[in-house]
């Protein structure tokens, strides 16, 4: 589907990239005095602004789509559907992870095993564990990040840059990449914050907008006449019940059909969600920028208020975009799905939003919307692309290669591994066929094998750098294997474990393999646990540790807050979950859910101000090394 794009949008978005590439040039000199400016920015930016730049990062097109696609087909109950990533990691930080996280004043995820572990074989194995996977994932990321934004552009823009066996989506894949790139060689950690802030900027702008105009064209009949009955349900019944017959062809087999999504039983899939998401969120997060954006804020009780400035900036904008082009493509681009199916074709909801701008959206405004769209997939990019850097030159350049190299050598090895790990990724694009299908395996079977040895971790003082590192090899080594097995159970069997359930075979197998290895081996030295209790304090299996430090300080006591944490979490969760309830139903006029969404929202703000907000550390509690 071509949009005409008037002459007014073009120039907004050359500005835009024009601005973003001369932001970065400006910043350059104060991002490149040290590994610390480079990478976190001097730990010296305002946790709001930290929280807007991480909330930005995840307003990514691709993921909107796919929540736009939940929400057209299942309906309120699609707010559950970001449980799958799980979207609550955050609240896990908010509460108490982000503060332990940030007290180890380390550089990136790696370097903070060192904190943990410390620097024997045990500590080194489970620090090279974490910069593989580390650069794994990034290379696997900007892969996908160029397959979305060569599509995206390529539906979007009018010019066919086809060349020499390219595709055009990979061409403007190539081109918009080089850009990102530029901006954040030149100005690190900064240009990244920087343009996420401009990215926030442009896309409520555009959420705003797109709400206001699904609610001026689509009336509550018009929703009413275009959904099945059920489809204002929020709570998710176990087996759904939602009938489209009559409404869009093809929706059902999405459903109910044996090559559909495989949410029929919903219930039972919100649970599953909701169980593997605690565990996956206990764990902290994954290597990458959800890391660095704990560690780039200036103390521990900032890395908390990040957090919850984090679920504020993504959620409540992104929801209104989200609803308004689910009620747009509802009421108006139904017909076009229908006569999509009736000749034969596949129904693509990814039209649904060029569709939406085509006929909605007036110049001026769609170069704006445009523009912010594009830096939504800018701003994953260049979190991605700048935390993976920060691993190659801090955990594997510094440690084992260059440990006394000058600042400005480290600055311009950040540079060069920005560039490789750009250049790679799109080597591997090119190469790899299904890379959506790569990308699902990372976020969710090699995710779960990862579970157990990141939970154990925080908890248990017997835990060692050796037990983390079988656990992630065998988490590892059995996401790889799960596929195959899968396949060959169905063969001969005629029955396979649904993706939805893989965590509960995965999670034990690291379980095991982490407890078995660390009781094999000896404990970590103790003057490590020991600083790491002391510095950390976090609750769980710690007490040896507790009895060696009290001999040296006799007033030394326990972290006795996990019941509280836990209280906090629960009301964190349904504090989030009406964050994205709240603007749905205003958007499709559900005004009872509405409502009651907000008063939740209103006393579980107001409870978690006395529980979580008034407990936080003081400004100025220590810091290891600080």
């Amino acid at each position: 589907m071509d949009i005409p794009l008037h002459s007014i949008d073009i120039a907004i978005i050359a500005g835009y990239v024009v601005a973003i590439i001369a932001m970065g040039w400006f910043l350059s000199k104060r991002a490149s005095k040290d590994l610390n400016a480079y990478f976190l920015g001097g730990k010296s930016l305002p946790w709001w602004i930290i929280g807007t730049s991480h909330g930005a990062s995840g307003f990514d097109i691709t993921g909107t789509m796919w929540f736009v696609t939940m929400l057209f087909t299942y309906g309120l109950r699609a707010a559950f559907a970001p449980w799958i990533w799980p979207l609550f990691d955050r609240i896990f930080r908010q509460v108490y992870l982000g503060a332990w996280i940030r007290k180890s004043n380390a550089l990136t995820g790696a370097e903070w095993m060192r904190t943990r572990f410390g620097s024997g074989t045990g500590g080194t194995l489970s620090h090279i564990s974490v910069v593989i996977y580390a650069v794994l994932v990034t290379v696997g990321f900007v892969a996908y990040a160029l397959k979305g934004i060569g599509k995206f552009a390529d539906v979007f823009f009018p010019w066919d840059l086809a060349w020499q066996g390219l595709s055009s989506a990979e061409c403007y894949g190539i081109i918009i990449l080089a850009i990102t790139t530029a901006y954040v060689l030149f100005g690190g950690w900064y240009s990244v914050v920087l343009t996420d802030l401009v990215q926030f900027a442009l896309l409520t702008i555009a959420s705003i907008f797109l709400a206001v105009v699904a609610m001026d064209k689509v009336n509550a009949e018009t929703l009413a006449s275009v959904v099945p009955d059920g489809w204002m349900r929020l709570i998710p019944e176990w087996k759904l019940s939602l009938d489209w017959s009559g409404h869009v062809a093809g929706l059902n087999d999405k459903i109910y059909g044996a090559d559909g999504d495989g949410y029929a039983f919903l219930g039972c899939v919100v649970m599953m969600w909701l169980l593997r998401g605690i565990l996956v969120s206990a764990g902290g997060p994954s290597a990458g920028y959800g890391m660095q954006h704990q560690l780039s804020t200036r103390n521990a009780r900032e890395a908390a208020l990040e957090n919850w400035w984090m679920s504020i900036v993504q959620l409540a904008p992104r929801s209104l975009m989200i609803a308004g082009i689910t009620v747009l493509g509802l009421a108006f681009f139904s017909p076009e799905l229908n006569a999509t199916v009736a000749a034969g074709g596949k129904v693509d909801f990814e039209q649904i939003l060029p569709f939406v701008i085509a006929r909605f959206v007036p110049a001026g405004l769609t170069g704006i919307l445009l523009a912010g769209l594009l830096a939504a997939f800018m701003s994953t990019f260049d979190s991605t692309v700048n935390a993976g850097a920060a691993y190659v030159v801090n955990d594997i350049y510094k440690r084992y290669i260059r440990p006394d190299a000058p600042n400005r050598r480290y600055v311009l090895m950040g540079y060069a591994a920005s560039l490789l790990l750009v250049v790679v990724a799109v080597v591997a694009a090119l190469r790899i066929r299904d890379i959506g299908r790569t990308t699902k395996w990372i976020t969710g079977l090699l995710y779960a094998g990862y579970i157990a040895p990141n939970v154990l971790k925080w908890h248990w003082w017997r835990f060692n750098g050796y037990g983390y590192f079988a656990g992630m090899i065998a988490g590892a080594a059995a996401a790889l294997a799960f596929p195959h097995v899968n396949a060959l159970m169905a063969e001969h069997w005629g029955h396979s474990v649904s993706s939805q359930f893989a965590f509960l075979i995965l999670v034990p197998v690291g379980g095991l393999a982490s407890i078995v290895a660390c009781l094999l081996t000896p404990p970590d030295d103790r003057a490590v646990l020991k600083r790491f209790y002391r510095d950390v304090r976090p609750w769980g299996f710690w007490g040896p540790i507790l009895e060696e430090l009290r001999k040296d300080d006799p007033a030394a006591q326990p972290n006795r807050n996990f019941a509280l944490d836990m209280v906090n979490v629960a009301i964190g969760i349904a504090w989030q979950l009406s964050l994205m309830v709240a603007p749905f139903c205003l958007v499709v006029r559900q005004w009872r859910t509405m409502w009651i969404s907000v008063i939740v929202l209103v006393v579980t703000s107001v409870v978690m101000k006395f529980t979580w907000y008034d407990r936080l550390d003081p400004p100025d509690a220590g810091t290891a090394s600080d």
